[in-house]
């Protein structure tokens, strides 16, 4: 006989209570709860296949097999997936309204479809005509790609059974439910079970599974901590809705590395692939003479990146001046101006500063440090960069430049692309000879700034 249960579950984490709070105690969200109804049975069933279950064994005596992995066509996708598509692999895709998840994915089933992969898209957020428009904008008309506009997962799951579908594509987790159970669409229970459901497919039928999820006004993935867990791949598709450059990120990946970023551009036929993002970055860099501004290069995965770094220094009218960023992190760009006070001397306590990453690219790794530092000091002292020098260096809090990795390759990209300057911390040691540009190493921030001032007048 089964048993009707009531509990509340936080929408926000997935916490558990038996009773109402108004704010959940673990991820600490107010008004999250959401009451949902779970049916238990009590019969006890003593029909276990436990004599079908294998016995453990010894780790040296498994079997690897090679992965086998299917090319979406779209180069910058396969980089972030480590070299395409796993078989049998569940891979969530997650981003902000309207920054292009049902393009890019409705793009890369058109890709796959031409190699003869057999496609079910599942669009549960639009009818069939709504993506046929999509798909006649994007050009995307094979013979392969399947559409099914369905919401309720039992019938879903029937036809994946029945189509046998190489890879499936669901639009979005959130948005589907199971009979199941009792709860509403996108509740934390429903998003858990039918992911759950959804990774059991792929693993038993090998089947391909990439899977849109929606993401809260924190930028958090909504739904159940556990689906992140679940899925074999975590995609993050980041960027500003307003501008036209898309970054997409692996967060976790099980079958290839999570520091790889892939470079888009949205225009009006669809995502293009930005195959050389430091020329895009640079594009519309100011060959004048200018202070503040300066080139880095920063490491996205193994690709190193050229990327202008441009800082605004002025005097404040208020007793407490203002610290603006975009594009680093806040709490880095404080320390490094704490440092310039310190070790360098210049005062910045009566000055707004002002640090901006140009083409909306986020900056996390400490190697734009000197490059940061640099903008900020020249600008104050107003004072010209040359224009053809590139930087890279972390800074310690002593005022000294600290090694950072991949060095010759971040040569070789400012080498490649007309440079001819470089300054690089001391303690790198470069071991390919480049002819074409000058190396300038430096211990502290005050070499660094005598080494990059520019001599034209």
């Amino acid at each position: 006989m089964a048993k009707v249960r009531t509990k509340f579950v936080c929408q926000q984490c997935g916490y558990e209570t038996a009773r109402y709070m108004g704010k959940c105690p673990e991820c600490n969200s107010w008004d999250s709860f959401v009451e949902e109804t779970t049916v238990k049975d009590t019969r006890v069933s003593n029909n276990l296949p436990l004599d079908n279950t294998p016995p453990p064994m010894l780790i040296k005596d498994v079997q690897i097999g090679e992965e086998i992995r299917v090319s979406t066509n779209i180069s910058e996708f396969d980089r972030v997936l480590g070299g395409g598509l796993v078989q049998g692999s569940l891979v969530l895709l997650a981003g902000d309204p309207g920054i292009g998840k049902s393009t890019l994915l409705l793009q890369t089933g058109g890709e796959l479809s031409k190699s003869d992969k057999k496609i079910l898209y599942i669009s549960a957020e639009e009818s069939a005509s709504q993506v046929k428009l999509r798909s006649d904008r994007l050009k995307v008309n094979t013979d392969n790609l399947y559409i099914y506009p369905q919401t309720n997962f039992e019938l879903i799951k029937k036809h994946i059974l029945e189509q046998k579908p190489d890879i499936v594509i669901v639009d979005s987790i959130q948005a589907i439910y199971s009979d199941n159970i009792q709860s509403s669409a996108g509740s934390v229970s429903q998003i858990r079970e039918c992911c759950n459901e959804l990774m059991h497919i792929a693993k038993s039928e090998n089947i391909t599974m990439i899977v849109i999820g929606h993401v809260t006004k924190e930028g958090n993935i909504a739904g159940p901590k556990v689906l992140e867990h679940m899925v074999d791949t975590v995609i993050q598709f980041e960027g500003d809705k307003y501008k036209s450059y898309r970054t997409l990120r692996a967060v976790k990946n099980r079958f290839g590395n999570t520091s790889e970023v892939g470079i888009f551009e949205m225009g009006a036929n669809g995502l293009e692939e930005i195959i050389n993002p430091s020329e895009i970055c640079l594009k519309e860099y100011n060959q004048s003479q200018s202070t503040g501004s300066v080139i880095i290069v920063t490491n996205e995965g193994t690709r190193p990146m050229l990327v202008e770094i441009q800082a605004l220094v002025g005097a404040t009218p208020y007793p407490s001046p203002r610290r603006v960023t975009n594009g680093v992190d806040f709490s880095r760009v404080l320390q490094i101006l704490a440092v310039l006070e310190k070790r360098v001397g210049l005062n910045l306590s009566k000055q707004d500063v002002y640090v901006n990453v140009i083409g909306g690219i986020d900056i996390q790794e400490p190697a734009a440090d000197l490059g940061i530092a640099l903008a900020v000091a020249t600008c104050a002292r107003d004072v010209m960069i040359d224009t053809h020098t590139a930087i890279v260096g972390e800074i310690g809090l002593s005022g000294e430049i600290r090694a950072v990795n991949n060095i010759e390759k971040r040569i070789k990209e400012v080498e490649k692309l007309g440079f001819k300057k470089i300054i690089i911390p001391a303690n790198n040691s470069v071991d390919e000879k480049f002819e074409n540009i000058q190396i300038v190493k430096v211990k502290r921030i005050i070499d660094a700034i005598s080494a990059c001032i520019s001599n034209e007048k």
